[in-house]
């Protein structure tokens, strides 16, 4: 199909069209395509990495502070540590968000209002556990009602440790998930 056929150009200018390539494939093909072919090319082109770039410097993440972690997720917030200068954006909606904070101990009554959360988020997101009750449990390791391993849940891309952890280790956690958005390096390949 040539161009001629879709939009009214002379005949001349539609061969001259027809032997333009964009990576290799005729323009026909890219500008009447679907979103298929639309997704390939932008699986083998530079705009992946310019989209990467742009999710890299502006990631929002949901609040839902729990426990002595969430006091620190919050002081991370403020204007001391200012994660607003990394593109680092708390928001209060999991249709606004990117990234999930999972900061303290999850409850197994928690655990599917928590998982309700992580549904409602658009893709690409990504998951951070924050503090040592969300990694392992903490010292609430041997409680009936206290989620022991969050990865058995989540798809955790960055860990951060400490109980609490500092908010200098959140914009550690935060960079190093940049880095791996950066090189395609997460859990789900964006």
């Amino acid at each position: 199909m040539g161009i001629s056929d879709v939009i009214p150009v002379p005949v001349a200018i539609d061969e001259e069209i027809e032997k333009w390539t964009i990576w290799g494939r005729p323009v026909a093909d890219v500008w009447f395509t679907t979103t298929e072919k639309i997704h390939q090319i932008i699986q083998m082109g530079p705009i992946k990495n310019i989209l990467n770039w742009g999710r890299k410097n502006s990631l929002w993440f949901l609040m839902q502070p729990m426990g002595c972690c969430g006091v620190e997720m919050l002081v991370f917030g403020c204007p001391h540590y200012d994660c607003d200068r990394f593109g680092i954006i708390p928001r209060a909606t999991p249709r606004q968000a990117d990234v999930m904070i999972i900061s303290g101990y999850i409850t197994r009554k928690y655990l599917p209002a928590i998982k309700n959360l992580w549904e409602q988020m658009l893709e690409p997101k990504w998951c951070i556990a924050v503090g040592e009750c969300a990694i392992s449990g903490g010292p609430f390791y041997d409680s009936y009602n206290i989620i022991q391993n969050t990865s058995d849940f989540f798809p955790i891309d960055v860990y951060v440790p400490g109980c609490p952890p500092r908010p200098e280790q959140f914009i550690k956690g935060f960079v190093e998930l940049q880095e791996k958005i950066k090189q395609r390096k997460d859990k789900r390949g964006y």
